[in-house]
């Protein structure tokens, strides 16, 4: 086997196809926008954000500010099943199904912290592919683990083979090394099992084995205990696992216990002081401890009642463990498929800053009016009572503004007409890479990318009079990209300026006019030809490249999407 590390991809039918997407700029609907009338503590959070628009289109709007922001990514895509959900087109073909999670990963990675991590749930149907997708996103070495939620309580006697108890949830972090989890919290149980017979002025305790199957040189003597009956070594060929000097130490320190009446095989007294104040998070959890689809049913009855109930919806304490894991107070959370808002609420309960994205109708059905009973403190189901929320904060509601261009009567692109000059500076902005930040002393900056490089953008025709003007302004210290709609004047006369027309200086930066990159179901292009293909439907023999990847299946690769 060569020396140099083979690199596994998954190969599926439209993969090379990348959108270009169009950076656009959010507008905020402040009729939908909600906050809290009176600040209920001091650690209120009021700029959570709210996005109605596809989710590809709104994770580009967010990159430039967002960038290396964001420290936990939750998302619950559609699962691929081939079933009909009445909020959610569900059921895409599985190559178009990678294409399209594939080009939100991307862009996710980008938003990710250094220490950040992304969390998705999904099921058979696509895990496995998921997983070797996100392999090649994040990079196999980044990847955490995967968690199984049981997420049934009792079988479903109308399953054909098997009934399914779980769903899946792949955990990657942005660079696993730096990514560290947080401890979950000890249960009443587990404390439960620390007493304190001897009444040790230390506190509850409880005891550990000082005994060890594994051979310990020191580890083979005999002890007498306090009531004077001599053990001649732990039982069944074990060894003693620490020194008999290490034992009379920890005896004169009272930290041997040799049962209530001073004859019993000693062991050592651990505190509930001195041990971790926090349990490892292992990758089974059990509905009893996060819940399951009737719990999470239970609560979408509560919030929106008994005819318009979400399908798939995760319970709570589902969301409120990967948010107590993956963030502390004041972290940032992105839901790229909000679905009923679930992520939103139980992030503010908890004391998060969330970013939420839905397409639907129901971004304002069902997020917004659940949302404002959060902030108002009347959602009393859910993780309330358990972190004690009593309302507070507030969210600003955004819609992804239309493309920049549209095509006037005659087939060329312009300008579209509802944008203003200043959504207009704002959009071109973003298109160039540049902050948007007006001054207000001087008109002609309209947002920076250093101390020193600003843009102005304008819809006149500039002059040689005008620019000469401008280029004295700005100076020799400083650097000015100019878009405009035209100019009358040669641009090389002014070293400090860049000139530029709108709309021909963004024409080639991406796909103008789509505003749907959501998963609906679409035919997929046919595969190419074999050599000999004219009198059979047999494919062409595989690339060495294609034997050195894992693929979806034929019916993916070399035929039409069917649409399941």
């Amino acid at each position: 086997m060569s020396a140099r590390k083979q690199r596994l991809e998954l190969t599926w039918i439209g993969k090379e196809e990348r959108p270009r997407l169009e950076p656009r700029i959010l507008l905020e609907d402040a009729d939908q926008s909600y906050l809290a009338k009176v600040r209920v503590t001091d650690n209120d959070i009021f700029d959570n954000t709210l996005i109605h628009g596809d989710n590809l289109l709104a994770l580009k709007a967010l990159e430039q500010d967002y960038a290396g922001k964001v420290k936990c990514v939750f998302i619950d895509p559609p699962y691929n099943t081939g079933s009909a959900f009445e909020h959610y087109d569900d059921g895409v073909e599985h190559s178009l199904w990678l294409s399209l999670m594939r080009d939100r990963l991307e862009i996710i990675k980008r938003l990710l912290s250094s220490n950040g991590s992304l969390w998705i749930t999904i099921d058979d149907n696509e895990a496995h592919y998921l997983k070797v997708l996100c392999d090649e996103v994040f990079g196999r070495q980044n990847f955490i683990a995967t968690v199984i939620w049981r997420k049934n309580y009792s079988p479903k006697s109308s399953a054909q083979h098997f009934s399914v108890d779980q769903d899946y949830i792949l955990i990657y972090g942005r660079d696993a090394n730096s990514w560290v989890p947080n401890p979950m919290p000890r249960s009443e149980k587990q404390d439960a099992a620390y007493k304190n017979p001897d009444k040790d002025l230390r506190g509850i305790w409880k005891t550990s084995d000082l005994s060890a199957r594994n051979p310990y040189s020191l580890g083979r003597y005999s002890i007498t205990t306090p009531s004077g009956r001599v053990i001649d070594g732990p039982p069944n060929g074990r060894y003693w696992s620490i020194s008999r000097e290490k034992l009379l130490e920890l005896d004169r320190d009272k930290r041997i216990w040799w049962g209530a009446k001073g004859d019993a095989i000693p062991q050592v007294k651990r505190f509930l002081t001195e041990v971790k104040q926090g349990i490892v998070p292992q990758t089974y959890w059990p509905y009893e401890e996060v819940g399951h689809t009737q719990d999470a049913k239970k609560e979408s009855i509560a919030l929106f009642g008994p005819t318009d109930v979400f399908s798939t919806p995760k319970p709570e304490r589902l969301l409120s463990r990967i948010i107590q894991i993956a963030t502390n107070p004041g972290d940032v959370i992105l839901d790229s498929f909000a679905g009923s808002g679930t992520t939103g609420a139980v992030a503010q309960k908890m004391g998060r800053k969330w970013i939420m994205v839905e397409l639907g109708e129901h971004c304002e059905t069902h997020i917004i009016p659940r949302l404002v009973k959060v902030i108002d403190g009347t959602d009393k189901g859910g993780v309330t009572d358990t972190f004690d929320w009593q309302g507070g904060g507030g969210f600003r509601y955004y819609r992804l503004a239309p493309s920049l261009l549209e095509k006037d009567a005659w087939g060329n692109w312009v300008i579209a007409k509802s944008y203003d000059a200043a959504k207009l500076s704002q959009a071109v902005c973003k298109l160039m890479g540049f902050i948007y930040q007006p001054d207000e002393k001087h008109y002609w900056v309209q947002g920076r990318s250093s101390e020193t490089d600003f843009i102005y953008v304008t819809t006149q025709n500039l002059t040689h009079q005008q620019l000469a003007a401008i280029s004295e302004e700005v100076g020799e210290t400083r650097t000015l990209l100019v878009c405009c709609k035209a100019f009358r004047a040669d641009a090389d006369d002014f070293p400090n300026l860049t000139i530029r027309k709108i709309p021909q200086a963004v024409l080639r930066k991406c796909e103008w006019g789509k505003d749907d990159y959501s998963l609906n179901v679409a035919s997929l292009p046919e595969a190419p030809p074999g050599p000999d293909d004219s009198n059979t439907k047999q494919a062409a023999a595989p690339s060495k490249a294609q034997k050195k990847s894992i693929c979806v299946g034929q019916d993916d690769l070399f035929s039409k999407g069917s649409g399941k």
